[in-house]
C-alpha cells in the first residue's frame, strides 16, 4: 500500500479551490481512501468517527448548519475540526463563512471547494484516493493497448519487447509505457498500468535510441493508463522443451496478489510478434465472452468419435 498520497496531489486532480491559502497542501498526507460525511457529527455525536478521513460537506451539511445560530454554527465546526481532520471539503460551491476559515487557519485544517454535485464529486474522489492510494508495484516490460485490452509483454531484455510495442503502434494500437510499468491495484479486480513521469510515450530501440511516440505518430497512439487484461511472456525458443499448443490450460502470473492470464511465446525467427499479439488480444476478448476455440475444437472431436461410433 502507498504510504500517503498528497493532498495537492488529490486537490490539482480534482480541480479543487484551497480557501486556506495559507495552510500548505503539500503538507497534508492522506492515508485511507474512505470519505465521511459529517452530519452526525456536526450534531455532536462521534462514536466511532474516523477522523482520519476527508471530510465532505454536502447540502444535508450545510443545510444544517445554516439552520443554528452563529454560536452554534462554529461550535459544531469547532468540534469536528478539533479530532485533526485532514480536510474537509464544501461541495456545491458552498464558500466557509470567515469564522470557519480563522478556525481552520488556526487548527491547520485545510478547506476546500468545488462547484460539482456531492454525489457526483464524492465518486470521483473516492476512485481518485482509491488509484493513489493503491498497492503499487513495478515490472520491466511494455503495455500496450490492443483493441482495448490491456497487454503486458515481459521477457529478458533485447528479447524483442520493444519491437513488437512499435510494431503494435504503427499498427494502430496505443503504448502506455515501454521498460518500466508502474501497476497499480485499485480494487479486488484490477489492476492499472502506467508509465513513470520520465519515459512517458518513449520507447527504447537499441542501435536507434530513444524515440517519442506521441510525436512521431500522434496523439491517438498514446494511452496515460490502461487496465491489465493479460500477459506475454516472451523467451528464447528452445528445441527441447515442449510448448502447449492447444491452450486448454490457462497459466497465470501473478501481480500484487491478482493472478493475471500468461502465454509464454517461444521467439523465432519469422515470428510475427504483432499478429500473433493482436490475435491474443482478440482470444482473450472471446473467452470473456463466453468462447473458447479449444472447447470448441474437443466439442467437434468428441462429436465426431461419437459419429463414427455409431456407424
Amino acid at each position: 500500500m502507498a504510504d500517503g498520497a498528497k493532498l495537492s496531489k488529490i486537490a490539482e486532480n480534482l480541480n479543487l479551490k484551497n480557501f486556506t491559502e495559507s495552510i500548505n497542501l503539500d503538507d497534508i498526507e492522506i492515508t485511507v481512501a474512505d470519505i465521511n460525511r459529517p452530519a452526525l457529527q456536526l450534531h455532536g455525536f462521534f462514536d466511532y468517527f474516523q477522523s482520519n478521513r476527508i471530510q465532505i460537506i454536502g447540502m444535508v451539511e450545510w443545510s444544517y448548519l445554516n439552520g443554528k445560530a452563529e454560536e452554534e454554527r462554529v461550535a459544531a465546526f469547532e468540534r469536528l475540526i478539533s479530532y485533526e481532520v485532514p480536510c474537509v471539503i464544501f461541495c456545491r460551491d458552498f464558500v466557509p463563512e470567515q469564522s470557519f476559515l480563522d478556525l481552520a487557519c488556526e487548527k491547520g485544517v485545510a478547506l476546500l471547494g468545488t462547484e460539482r454535485g456531492t454525489s457526483e464529486f464524492t465518486a470521483e474522489l473516492i476512485y481518485n484516493l482509491g488509484y493513489e492510494l493503491a498497492p503499487i508495484t513495478t515490472i520491466h516490460g511494455v503495455l500496450v493497448d490492443v483493441y482495448g485490452e490491456g497487454l503486458l509483454i515481459t521477457g529478458e531484455s533485447g528479447i524483442g519487447k520493444s519491437e513488437a510495442a512499435l510494431e503494435l503502434v504503427r499498427r494502430g494500437h496505443r503504448l502506455v509505457a515501454d521498460d518500466v510499468v508502474e501497476i497499480r491495484r485499485v480494487n479486488t479486480d484490477t489492476l492499472i498500468g502506467t508509465a513513470p513521469a520520465v519515459t512517458k510515450h518513449l520507447i527504447e530501440l537499441r542501435g536507434i535510441g530513444i524515440i517519442d511516440v506521441k510525436s512521431l505518430f500522434g496523439v491517438e497512439c498514446v494511452k496515460d493508463r490502461q487496465s491489465i487484461g493479460f500477459v506475454i511472456k516472451l523467451e528464447d525458443w528452445k528445441k527441447e522443451k515442449e510448448y502447449d499448443r492447444i491452450g486448454l490450460k490457462d497459466e497465470y502470473m501473478d501481480i500484487l496478489g491478482k493472478q493475471v492470464v500468461c502465454h509464454s511465446l517461444p521467439i523465432r525467427p519469422g515470428r510475427n510478434l504483432a499478429v500473433i499479439c493482436e490475435t491474443a488480444a482478440v482470444n482473450f476478448r472471446q473467452k470473456k465472452m463466453g468462447y473458447n476455440a479449444t472447447e470448441e475444437l474437443y466439442r467437434r472431436v468428441r462429436e465426431n468419435m461419437s459419429g463414427g461410433a455409431n456407424i
